[in-house]
């Protein structure tokens, strides 16, 4: 089915003073809009309309723009601006402002908005304003991405099929390989990692989804592929075209995707075994990878963590190893980032990115996911209700029942709110209803009584039952033969009398 989305984003422009540029079309404050056409297949037309309002600064905001860095700028800044979903505040600093970097024209902050030097004229303070919003909310790419079911190929980045499907919810596992137990006796604090690390993550995230996190250690689990020893180094390799092969008999040993309803992402941590210590990754030009982890897309990340040499040969086996989590847990956060498709893209040098700190990602960060997942929503509801109406018309004689017909309308109503939402620039509200919209349409696509070998063709219940009625219908097909026979004569009888 064909669909028209129009994506509305409220960006407030606020202009600090000395920062207004001289051909301004018209007196503060006024709105003006921005459409743009982004092309993602023929029956798919999406508009991003951004909605401006520009105007000058309050006075609880001049103050917060007189802070000493954009950091702490950005920190007052927070609670004085609209914190819908979605909703963009670009503030406006004059071009000789010395509150930005040397050389820096635009700071993206770690909540909604952002600061950006006036740059003279309108023209070039509009291209800066438009770069600064694609960052903030989403790119002609983001939203192809989340379409990359309906998409065709050529038209998709490298990166498009990296990112995990939008799903109501994610199991995380962590698992510790330890192929070796007689010589590394490895500990873990997974669970104080977890907590320190890993949930103000998913906390921020737990609007996207529900998230549920478990780890296990396995012991004698070697990787599918026997590493290669580099004498130069004295150490062994594992080569990135090797890398495919290292995770099927791994994966069959941890044993957790079987029994899931959502989709599960897995970490490793594997702790060479001491015939194979060191263990190094290498990428494609034969470098060394600096985190010696690498990641799969839709699956998960594996990081090889090298145990020190014990300092004598005669030390006492097994080794005691303490995993420095810190270090592990940075390279795994770095993995989630990219398969939830939270990977900074290149920006232009101009731009200054503020780090989100131990939440893991940015208000807008969330606002970017959101957009894509909405949209990714939709269009799998869409492709849902159509398969279902396929079936339907095959199965001429299904039986449709009350609820699962109420759960088609309920999707249908959910998806046409979302559609409304994103138009009026709600962001929060045209998620959920796209969240909704995916739960009915799911609930009726998987009813039991939709199974369609409950239905048979015509034909094929003449071919079951003619084998099992034809030889009781002989007889009784020959005394009605008989029956009809004997009326026949009765009636001619009479006639003979006469």
């Amino acid at each position: 089915a064909g669909a028209q989305f129009q994506l509305t984003v409220p960006v407030a422009v606020v202009f600090a003073p000395g920062s207004v540029p001289g051909d301004l079309p018209r007196p503060l404050p006024f709105r003006d809009a921005q459409e743009m056409e982004i092309s993602a297949n023929l029956r798919t037309s999406i508009t991003s309309r951004y909605e401006m309002v520009y105007r000058s600064t309050t006075a609880q905001e001049e103050a917060a723009l007189r802070a000493a860095t954009p950091r702490e700028a950005d920190a007052a800044l927070h609670p004085l601006q609209d914190a819908s979903l979605g909703a963009l505040t670009v503030y406006v600093v004059p071009e000789t402002s010395s509150l930005l970097p040397q050389g820096i024209s635009v700071y993206v902050g770690k909540h909604r908005n952002a600061l950006v030097r006036a740059g003279g004229s309108l023209a070039a303070f509009r291209t800066r304003l438009q770069q600064l919003t694609q960052v903030m909310s989403f790119t002609a790419s983001s939203i192809t991405t989340a379409l990359s079911d309906r998409v065709p190929d050529g038209r998709l980045g490298p990166d498009a099929r990296r990112h995990l499907k939008s799903s109501l919810g994610y199991e995380i596992t962590f698992s510790l390989l330890n192929p070796d137990p007689k010589s590394h006796a490895v500990d873990w604090d997974i669970e104080d990692a977890v907590n320190r690390y890993v949930q103000p993550v998913l906390d921020k995230l737990s609007l996207v989804a529900n998230f549920s996190v478990d780890s296990q250690i396995l012991y004698y689990a070697v990787l599918g592929v026997t590493p290669r020893f580099d004498k130069e180094s004295s150490s062994f390799l594992l080569s990135a075209h090797s890398l495919p092969h290292v995770i099927n008999p791994v994966e069959a040993r941890l044993g957790s995707s079987a029994a899931s309803l959502y989709p599960v992402l897995n970490f490793l941590l594997y702790v060479p075994e001491r015939s194979h210590s060191p263990l190094y990754i290498q990428d494609k030009d034969g470098a060394p990878v600096s985190t010696n982890a690498f990641h799969s897309p839709r699956w998960g990340g594996i990081m090889v963590y090298n145990v020190e040499a014990p300092p004598s040969p005669q030390a006492a086996l097994p080794l005691h190893v303490d995993v420095d989590m810190v270090r592990v847990m940075e390279v795994f956060l770095a993995q989630l980032r990219l398969l939830f498709g939270l990977s900074r893209e290149e920006l232009p040098p101009e731009f200054m990115v503020e780090s989100p700190g131990n939440e893991g990602l940015a208000d807008w960060e969330l606002d970017r996911l959101l957009w894509a997942h909405t949209v990714e929503n939709i269009a799998t509801v869409s492709t849902t209700l159509t398969s279902l109406a396929q079936l339907l018309d095959k199965i001429g004689n299904i039986v449709i029942k009350d609820d699962v017909a109420s759960e088609v309308y309920q999707a249908v109503a959910s998806v046409q709110s979302a559609m409304a939402e994103l138009a009026t620039g709600h962001l929060h509200s045209a998620f959920q209803a796209s969240k909704e919209a995916v739960t009915s349409s799911e609930r009726a696509f998987f009813d039991p009584s939709l199974l369609h070998l409950l239905y048979f063709p015509d034909d094929q219940k003449f071919a079951i039952y003619i084998p099992l009625f034809l030889p009781m219908a002989v007889p009784i097909l020959l005394s009605l033969a008989k029956i009809v026979r004997e009326a026949r004569q009765h009636k001619k009888e009479p006639t003979k009398m006469d």
